[in-house]
């Protein structure tokens, strides 16, 4: 049975991947994209594809901007829309990270929260947080995008016990490391503010931690996993992958337990 989905952050990425597949799937899609040049992109790339999506223009972070939201009716939302910056968390510019929770957390929770009282008049729906393997773990440098999404789990798995009595769903979706040049924007943005002479982590320690961009995983494997979970009725509230990813998260968190210091 086709559902009308809606999805931000569809300018890019695993996102823009998704809604052409959703929408190669026989669904309605209802995308929102940061900007006009965005749009444009995934105009030109569903026309490629053969398939017709509504999109428009959402940068999250703005309140008129998000008011769009309540034009549309919908079975399913899809919070996709987020950034990601690397370093050390002890030493990154307050507003850079003020702005990355402003994106990953407090816009993010906006529209969550637009979506939630559509579908709480509607008494039926879904909202799907995409969230990350960083959603349950974190390490050094790596802190910032981490604590956001770790705050993204916090308010998907409250919402999920405070929208069951209304017959709305919610459920995380968890990717591993992917191909999408997501990851290596946020390794490349630190050395924008971070000064040797100035600070104290060394440029040794943060050149390795960017170690392994290089082995990251086809993103059409996760957009097809996106594809299938996101219109199912049931499904599991995390869906995290690839499998070797979900016992990273699983095998983390069990470890947590026992470190000392």
């Amino acid at each position: 049975m086709s559902k009308t989905i809606m999805i931000t952050g569809a300018g890019s990425g695993l996102g823009k991947g998704t809604a052409i597949g959703l929408a190669k799937e026989g669904h309605k899609v209802i995308a929102s994209v940061e900007n006009l040049p965005q749009k444009t992109g995934l105009m030109e790339a569903a026309e490629a594809a053969g398939v017709d999506i509504e999109i428009f223009k959402m940068d999250i972070t703005n309140t008129k901007d998000r008011e769009r939201m309540k034009h549309y009716d919908y079975d399913i939302f899809v919070a996709d829309a987020a950034v990601n910056e690397g370093g050390p968390i002890w030493e990154v510019p307050m507003s850079a990270l003020r702005e990355l929770f402003e994106v990953n957390v407090f816009s993010t929770l906006e529209t969550a929260r637009i979506a939630a009282e559509h579908f709480v008049e509607k008494r039926q729906g879904k909202i799907v947080f995409m969230s990350s393997m960083a959603g349950s773990m974190a390490a050094a440098y790596k802190g910032l995008y981490a604590s956001s999404k770790h705050a993204l789990e916090a308010i998907a798995k409250s919402m999920r016990q405070e929208l069951e009595e209304f017959n709305v769903q919610v459920a995380t979706i968890n990717p591993g490391p992917f191909e999408t040049g997501f990851n290596k924007r946020a390794v490349e943005e630190k050395w924008e503010w971070f000064d040797p002479d100035k600070h104290y982590t060394s440029v040794e320690n943060l050149k390795e931690s960017e170690q392994g961009l290089d082995q990251q995983n086809d993103p059409q494997l996760m957009i097809d996993k996106m594809v299938e979970i996101i219109p199912k009725d049931h499904h599991k509230f995390r869906t995290a992958f690839p499998e070797d990813t979900a016992e990273n998260m699983r095998q983390e968190e069990k470890e947590n337990w026992d470190i000392e210091i």
